[in-house]
């Protein structure tokens, strides 16, 4: 299998011990590794693929944490540049009863948002399956233009380009703005996943049949809609599959899109897709991907934090 490539922020989750309070109410967090496209390498990773992830962080006790947890997953690191410019990217959460999360963020600027586009080099995107990004890295910062020399080096590699835009409203005090950049960088993707909160504010529709006009722009070639525990569906422009989710009781919701993702990405590597190929996704295909995934999401929400919950593929067969 080639290696999943990702870049964006990696961060350290501030995870509540209790359950069912705001922010303001919790008393103690727990630290745990996290960051969106952190977390599609380590389920790929988990799974038995390769990943390596591009980042940048502080040069800090939370960058210390972040680069062993990485390795101590099987992630490679060897990408990822420390700086004295800012420190490491911190989130606070806290849980509601059913799961759901509340976030702040403490990066104004962190390290990650400062990663230059010279400090990416070609050589990294050798051999690579594909790439994975999110828009939280997305702002008006250096790393913005890194991930846009990112996706060029990997489309001149033959890799697939992965785009969750994995909406988070407080990072953003432009609303407008995070809206349009989503826009401006879905055409580079062949796959966009997107989950149901995130459908309406992107294309101001509830349903993909509406939204297809949008989304499928420039290179898009297979959108993937989840909808939590009311399972998944996957669009191409010639067929549309369904799968039901597995419901069960969510400790903690945190990273379960960047486990679908990730294991569905883990999946296409393993039938050995390709940019040039994914047009051809049989329905039958997609949605043995998607109940796969969607069992792999159910086993992550019943753990808590993001990677460290994550299923081996020894888990999923026992679970299956």
């Amino acid at each position: 299998m080639k290696k999943l490539v990702a870049i964006g922020e990696a961060l350290i989750d501030f995870i509540p011990t209790e359950k069912g309070c705001s922010l303001g109410e919790v008393d103690t967090f727990h630290p745990v590794t996290g960051g969106a496209p952190a977390n599609v390498c380590g389920a790929y990773t988990k799974l038995g693929g390769t990943s390596e992830m591009i980042t940048q962080l502080g040069n800090d006790a939370f960058g210390d944490k972040i680069e062993k947890d990485l390795k101590g997953f099987g992630i490679q690191t060897e990408h990822i540049i420390r700086t004295d410019e800012a420190n490491t990217c911190l989130a606070f959460v806290s849980l509601m009863e059913d799961g759901n999360r509340e976030f702040s963020f403490y990066r104004k600027p962190s390290a990650d948002m400062l990663l230059q586009k010279q400090d990416i080099n070609e050589k990294w995107f050798e051999n690579s399956f594909a790439l994975h990004f999110c828009s939280v890295s997305l702002g008006e910062y250096p790393m913005k233009y890194a991930h846009k020399t990112a996706i060029e080096y990997a489309k001149k590699a033959g890799a697939i380009i992965s785009f969750d835009p994995n909406i988070r409203l407080p990072l953003w005090n432009d609303h407008k703005a995070l809206k349009n950049t989503v826009l401006e960088f879905l055409p580079y993707a062949d796959i966009l996943k997107i989950s149901d909160e995130e459908l309406e504010f992107i294309t101001g529709y509830q349903t993909i049949e509406q939204a297809k006009e949008i989304l499928f722009q420039g290179n898009v070639k297979v959108i993937i809609f989840t909808k939590g525990a009311e399972g998944a569906e996957v669009y191409t422009n010639h067929m549309k599959a369904t799968s039901e989710g597995k419901k069960v009781k969510a400790l903690d919701t945190t990273g379960a899109g960047d486990a679908f993702i990730g294991s569905f990405l883990y999946q296409l590597s393993a039938d050995g897709m390709t940019a040039e190929t994914l047009s051809d996704l049989s329905e039958q295909k997609a949605v043995e991907y998607m109940n796969f995934s969607n069992a792999y999401c159910a086993y992550s929400v019943q753990g808590k934090g993001a990677i460290a919950s994550y299923a081996t593929m020894e888990d999923m067969k026992k679970m299956m």
